[in-house]
C-alpha cells in the first residue's frame, strides 16, 4: 500500500525555523472549514468545530485507504485563520470580538463526492452539532511569511511581531488573515513545548 506523508513532502511549509522568519509560497489547497466567532478559550462553537473537522478528516482518510485508491496518508494538522471586523480591536485582551475559520487541509485525493459520503457517515455515527456548518473549498494563500512558535498561545505576541517586522523590512504589506497551524496535541503536550506555525500572507 502506498503511503504519503504530506508534512514531509511539503516540509518547507510544515517545519519552518523557530529562529528566523522565512518567505514561502503556499499552493492553493482544498480544506474542510468551519467559521465561527468568539473567544476560543470559552466559545463552545470553537470546540464544536474541532469535534467535527477531525472525525470527517479521519473518515475520508479511511475511505481512501480502504477504497479503490488504496492509499494511506496522515491526517493534516488543524489550522486557524483569525481576524476581527475592526482590526484595531483585534487584541489578546478582548477575544470576544475575534472571528475565526478552523480548517484541515485535504489531499487532492479527496473529492466533493467523497466529502458528501463522509458527511453522511459521520452524521449516522455521531452527528456533531457543527456538521451542517462544514464546507469543502479551496483556499489560495500564495506568498507569505512564517516562523515556528514554541510555547503557549498566550506568548505568541513577540513571534507575531517578528513576522510583521519581516514583512515591513521586505518592503511588503500584510494582506489576508492571520494564520496559525497547530502541530501539537495540546491535550498531551506541555504548553512550553507546543509548536504553532505563525503565518501571514504578504503582498
Amino acid at each position: 500500500m502506498e503511503k504519503i506523508d504530506y508534512k514531509k513532502e511539503f516540509k518547507h511549509l510544515y517545519k519552518p525555523s523557530a529562529k528566523k522568519v522565512e518567505m514561502v509560497d503556499v499552493p492553493t489547497w482544498n480544506y474542510l472549514m468551519v467559521d465561527g466567532e468568539g473567544d476560543p478559550n470559552t466559545a463552545q462553537s470553537f470546540q464544536d468545530a474541532i469535534e467535527v473537522l477531525y472525525p470527517l478528516s479521519y473518515t475520508l482518510k479511511f475511505m481512501i485507504k480502504k477504497g479503490e485508491l488504496g492509499i494511506d496518508y496522515g491526517v493534516l494538522p488543524l489550522e486557524g485563520l483569525w481576524w476581527a471586523d475592526d482590526m484595531s480591536s483585534f487584541s489578546v485582551d478582548n477575544k470576544d470580538g475575534w472571528k475565526w475559520t478552523l480548517m484541515i487541509m485535504q489531499p487532492e485525493l479527496v473529492t466533493e463526492e467523497l466529502v458528501e459520503k463522509a458527511i453522511e457517515q459521520v452524521k449516522t455515527k455521531k452527528n456533531p452539532v457543527s456538521l451542517p456548518l462544514v464546507r469543502f473549498e479551496s483556499f489560495e494563500e500564495g506568498k507569505a511569511a512564517q516562523i515556528m512558535h514554541i510555547g503557549p498561545f498566550s506568548e505568541e505576541g513577540p513571534t507575531i511581531e517578528k513576522v510583521h517586522s519581516f514583512i515591513e523590512e521586505n518592503k511588503s504589506q500584510r494582506r489576508g488573515k492571520h494564520h496559525e497551524i497547530y502541530l501539537s496535541d495540546i491535550r498531551r503536550a506541555a504548553p512550553e513545548k507546543w509548536k504553532t506555525i505563525i503565518r501571514q500572507p504578504m503582498s
